[in-house]
């Protein structure tokens, strides 16, 4: 015992002797460092604004310069300016009433495919006999083209809104309920059955712990669908349309009209970009926790 304690009395001494990190203050152990915060630092917001548009304003200034110079041919694709001609020709024809149109169109089917993928998700991600008469099925649905089942939705529904509201509403359901019924699956069992010993049952359980747990996964799938609505807007608009930008880029198509289709696609684009950064928007307001939690 004697020699025991006369081992340990030069450890404790080098233990008071340290710089507080268990490191001697003499020389220190070799191997060891001093633990270091790492410092993040944020871009300020006018720095990230010219970093995402670096990108786009490249793009533009490259087609500026092919159609200038004559590299492409006016025919294959119109210039910077001729396309704004056109873009001012059609602000004359209604186009913003097209517009407001196709708008519609994408918000009544985002809204039917993705509250229909919401619920299909949750039911399928939380009970095992919702996963075996629901997910095969869904799998199967989920490998066939929408834009396959046009025909068939002409013979059901007619050539009217109803059709192209459910095209795109097809479109839309299958990356919300792969994205929720994951998001919903991998919610942690320990926190669901904690929230139960508090007496937490039914719907108040699933709104209050099991949505808030997988709404990172919801809300990604919602990226996904709206981004699809766009795409199935494109399709949709060509069962005879006679209103909406797939029915101005379907014309443009038949006569030809290079500056035309060029407008039409870039609203698209636009289209695009801003249903994306509405839900990016969203997903800062129901997940504000996110921001200190995340690596960035």
């Amino acid at each position: 015992m004697t020699d025991l304690a006369h081992h340990r009395a030069p450890v404790a001494e080098s233990a008071e002797a340290g710089d507080g990190f268990g490191a001697p203050a003499g020389g220190g152990i070799p191997g060891l460092v001093r633990p270091a915060v790492a410092e993040v630092r944020r871009r300020s917001r006018k720095v990230s604004l010219a970093l995402r548009v670096t990108v786009p304003l490249a793009i533009f200034g490259l087609w500026w310069l092919l159609t200038g110079t004559g590299a492409i041919a006016a025919s294959d694709l119109s210039s910077p300016r001729t396309t704004w001609d056109a873009f001012t020709t059609l602000l004359h024809q209604d186009l913003i009433g097209d517009i407001g149109i196709s708008v519609e169109r994408a918000v009544i089917g985002l809204a039917i495919g993705a509250s229909l993928g919401l619920v299909l998700g949750i039911t399928v991600g939380l009970f095992s006999l919702g996963e075996e008469l629901i997910d095969s099925t869904m799998q199967m649905f989920r490998t066939i083209p929408f834009p396959a089942v046009i025909f068939l939705f002409i013979v059901w529904v007619g050539i009217g809104e109803v059709s192209k509201d459910l095209l795109i509403a097809l479109a839309t359901l299958f990356p919300m309920y792969l994205n929720t019924s994951n998001g919903v699956r991998n919610v942690d069992r320990k926190v669901v059955e904690a929230a139960r010993s508090f007496g937490l049952r039914g719907r108040r359980l699933v709104r209050q712990v099991v949505i808030p747990l997988a709404m990172p996964s919801i809300l990604t799938g919602l990226r996904f669908s709206t981004g699809v609505s766009v795409i199935a807007l494109v399709f949709a608009e060509t069962i005879n349309a006679n209103k909406g930008i797939g029915y101005v880029l379907s014309q443009a198509s038949s006569f030809n009209q290079t500056p035309t289709i060029i407008v039409c696609v870039i609203l698209y684009a636009l289209f695009g970009i801003c249903a994306d950064l509405l839900v990016r928007t969203l997903e800062k307001r129901a997940m504000p926790w996110r921001r200190h939690l995340a690596v960035r």
